[in-house]
């Protein structure tokens, strides 16, 4: 598996399994067949309300917790500071974990600042190993330079994010793709150039966008719960798209 070293030094897979919007039922065994396919790192939030299930898969899958890279999130309404750590302890109780690897802010609204220093204190504590954003602008990014690692930003075919992957890769910030499908609107699967793309690899358009991303250094979290869309959004490293492409 490919990885991207963070700015303080932590790795970080460039492939995870994302878990928005898959029910509290269907979870536990959407994240025990990623992680048993190959995925060693898993994206959830608070605002997801399957953490626990999240925590009760990688349990159950007996891997070692260093070998799998969790990332939570931090919802709006607990940006306030002591409301940062109280919530944070909720998310830690339940994954049932020690420390999470990745704790991002998951809007740039409200007092982020707060919840920053909250982040920044917990880091320094050892509870998490980097700390970051999602969906913030440039502008407001710069507000938070000091220890950010990772921007968590819509990125697809369709809003590539050009301007902000430059920025992020000249300061040295991880730029992290959410909805790479861009959600299945405006025909993605279906359209012209991506499905000539993956016919001249024999892959499928989802391969192709997510290799697409990973060329440019992007790292990407996509979701499912079926096992054969799984296996075929992990393996992307078997083929490589040309400049042109």
């Amino acid at each position: 598996m490919k990885e991207m070293r963070l700015n303080n030094g932590v790795m970080m897979p460039s492939v995870g399994f994302g878990v928005y919007q898959i029910a509290k039922s269907e979870t536990k065994q959407a994240v025990l067949q990623a992680l048993e396919v190959g995925y060693r790192m898993i994206d959830t939030a608070a605002s997801y309300f399957n953490e626990r299930e999240v925590g009760e898969a990688i349990r159950e899958s007996g891997l070692p917790r260093e070998s799998v890279f969790v990332t939570s999130k931090l919802w709006v309404q607990d940006y306030e500071y002591d409301d940062a750590l109280r919530a944070f302890d909720r998310s830690l109780s339940e994954l049932g974990l020690d420390y999470i690897d990745l704790y991002l802010l998951h809007k740039p609204y409200g007092n982020y600042y707060a919840a920053w220093r909250a982040l920044e204190r917990l880091h320094r504590e050892g509870r998490i190993r980097a700390i970051g954003v999602t969906s913030f602008s440039n502008e407001r990014l710069q507000d938070l330079f000091l220890h950010n690692a990772v921007n968590q930003i819509e990125t697809h075919p369709f809003q590539q994010q050009q301007d902000a992957n430059a920025f992020l890769k000249a300061e040295g910030i991880v730029h992290e793709a959410w909805s790479p499908f861009a959600e299945g609107q405006k025909g993605v699967f279906v359209n012209p150039v991506l499905k000539d793309i993956a016919a001249a690899h024999g892959k499928s358009v989802a391969a192709v966008i997510l290799r697409w991303l990973n060329q440019r250094g992007v790292v990407v979290i996509p979701k499912s719960v079926r096992e054969d869309r799984i296996r075929e959004n992990f393996n992307i490293f078997d083929f490589r798209l040309t400049d042109a492409e």
